[in-house]
């Protein structure tokens, strides 16, 4: 079992979910802590929960820890507005980001967009990649750059764009082969998987990494191989071998003599026991 700790926040949204309930599953983790405006369903003994409003976080409210998980994300519609949509999307994942470089977490993973580009004609790309541009800037000890397409999955709230838009994909996913297979949809808790995945790899030195949707949709644990300890190793046959049984015949129809002469029978009418004498050798 490892000894990792991991900061969670944006748990109560599809990824968020997923990821939390991973985490707590994972051997490699003892301790995961989620910071949300609400409390989420789930619960586990490793997870301790902190309910903030994100608009006053300090930096007291970031605990030490391996990964900053950040699935922070919402629309328009549901903020209300471009202002609303740009705190929760920017400026909430942006300020953690800087409280937990002061507090020393060496991994940020941050979910983004597949579009992601500050110079975007499309708004909501334009604000994920300013997310990217900005968080490169801060110069944190390690970064990784969460890309997925249309994110599949069961949510607490009804998206009528999205559903539209899975049942779309779901329909030409068999058409979208080559440099348009990044633009299959894929499920969040694969997300959630590879995210995991990628905080667990070791050796990697470079501090940005972004990675694209059809990557995630690869990423998986190692396999681990049992060993195939049979009963022959485990129980050491040749040490209770009897003395010259050497071939198989031996071992598996041997035939048992008794050496009479090592002992004397003697039966006696009073008593009517039967005692076992040891013969002397001569």
């Amino acid at each position: 079992m490892g000894m990792r700790a991991a900061i969670v926040v944006g748990a109560t949204g599809l990824t968020g979910t997923s990821l939390v309930k991973q985490l707590c599953e994972n051997d490699e983790y003892v301790s995961v802590t989620v910071i949300a405006r609400r409390e989420p369903a789930f619960t586990h003994p490793k997870l301790e929960v902190k309910i903030r409003n994100f608009d006053t976080l300090e930096e007291k409210d970031i605990e030490l820890a391996h990964e900053l998980y950040c699935c922070l994300g919402t629309t328009i519609k549901k903020a209300g507005s471009r202002e609303e949509f740009e705190k929760v999307d920017f400026e909430y994942p942006l300020t953690i980001a800087s409280l937990a470089k002061k507090r020393g977490i060496p991994h940020m993973l941050v979910i983004t967009a597949m579009g992601a580009n500050e110079n975007s004609p499309f708004y909501y790309n334009r604000v994920k990649g300013k997310l990217e541009h900005d968080l490169m800037e801060l110069g944190l000890q390690r970064l990784s750059i969460i890309r997925p397409s249309l994110l599949v999955g069961e949510r607490e709230e009804f998206r009528l764009g999205e559903k539209a838009g899975e049942q779309v994909l779901k329909f030409v996913k068999p058409l979208l082969v080559g440099p348009l297979k990044r633009s299959r949809s894929i499920e969040a808790s694969q997300v959630a998987k590879a995210m995991i995945v990628i905080a667990l790899q070791n050796g990697t030195k470079q501090p940005v990494t972004v990675y694209q949707s059809q990557e995630l949709a690869k990423l998986d644990f190692p396999e681990t191989q049992d060993e195939d300890v049979s009963k022959e190793k485990l129980f050491n046959w040749d040490k209770h071998k009897l003395p010259g049984s050497n071939d198989e015949g031996d071992k598996v129809n041997r035939e048992v003599v008794i050496n009479r002469d090592k002992y004397k029978i003697e039966e006696t009418v009073v008593d009517k026991e039967v005692n076992f004498h040891h013969r002397e050798n001569k």
